[in-house]
């Protein structure tokens, strides 16, 4: 059983190891790395590698990677369920459970600001919601338009209406059905949640941040690598689910472009362009998130990753 205390697990005595950073700064070969050098368990920390239909799309670890060391909370949810913070966060607490029995060091890797908070800040409990409930304003969603559900959760919900972009469709949709569903607002529930999985001060936190050009490169390389090693067939078996396009795994970046280039509306070069364009702004956004949410980060080149990491241990 997980050992838990003032609310936080401990990981028998091993100080766990947060990486984080836009995409494709390096993460997952520093963390690889450190699990070999520190005795580690590899934990997922990225919304869009949790679907195993997307191995190659979302850039998760090869199964030769994965062989190297354990790696836990990849590829291990369907592409049609609609995996939260919540769902990740519990998942995490079981990992953490194994964990403090196993005597070994958690590297969390990934570039999902709000998995990593909710391992150093808490959650909020929210129950499940009733899927009739979920259903309709999916529905809603796509008979009046995303700029529509904005408008009425101003209405209902001001507060957590002001905080999301107006075009932030998951959000949106997210505290509308948990307000009809529990009649309480994103706000309420936040707080009286699940208090935090690690003590942030004990826990070592890297951010790799890579030159504004050298991102850009590995960016574009990275997608051209992925469309040679089969993310055309992946998608495309993906776009044969016929899935709801709301869905999370819908979204994962260069998903939406290649289904619109597997239906001749634009061609796979085009794809490409859009698709790293947006893998580019996301990169910039996710910078942006963690220096503004996440202070008391030590932000590293990737080059410098492994130094930071191993300085950060023996300084504490």
């Amino acid at each position: 059983m997980p050992v838990v205390m003032s609310g936080r697990f401990e990981t028998g005595g091993r100080r766990a190891v947060l990486i984080a950073g836009p995409t494709a700064s390096g993460k997952s070969a520093l963390a690889l790395a450190l699990a070999g050098t520190r005795d580690g368990i590899v934990i997922n920390t990225d919304s869009m590698q949790v679907y195993r239909d997307l191995r190659i799309i979302t850039a998760r670890p090869t199964p030769e990677e994965e062989a190297r060391a354990p790696h836990r909370l990849y590829g291990h949810v369907d592409a049609a369920v609609n995996y939260s913070v919540g769902h990740w966060f519990r998942d995490a607490l079981a990992v953490l459970g194994d964990i403090a029995a196993s005597g070994k060091t958690p590297i969390f890797v990934g570039g999902t600001g709000l998995y990593f908070k909710a391992l150093l800040a808490g959650i909020a409990g929210i129950p499940p919601i009733d899927p009739d409930i979920r259903a309709r304003w999916n529905a809603l969603l796509e008979s009046k338009g995303v700029e529509a559900l904005h408008a009425e959760l101003s209405r209902v919900d001001p507060k957590t209406a002001s905080r999301l972009m107006v075009r932030d469709r998951s959000r949106i949709l997210r505290a509308l059905e948990v307000l009809e569903a529990t009649g309480r607002t994103m706000d309420e529930w936040h707080g009286d949640g699940l208090p935090p999985a690690l003590d942030a001060s004990r826990a070592i936190k890297i951010f790799l941040h890579p030159e504004r050009e050298q991102l850009k490169a590995r960016i574009e390389k990275r997608f051209d690598v992925m469309l040679d090693g089969g993310a055309l067939e992946e998608v495309r078996a993906l776009d044969a689910r016929q899935l709801r396009n709301t869905l999370p795994a819908m979204k994962a970046h260069g998903v939406p472009w290649l289904r619109k280039f597997f239906r001749g509306e634009i061609s796979r070069e085009e794809a490409a362009e859009g698709a790293v364009m947006d893998t580019r702004r996301y990169a910039k956004r996710q910078v942006t998130w963690f220096r503004n949410q996440m202070p008391g980060w030590v932000w590293a080149k990737p080059e410098e990753g492994a130094a930071a990491v191993e300085k950060a241990l023996s300084s504490k």
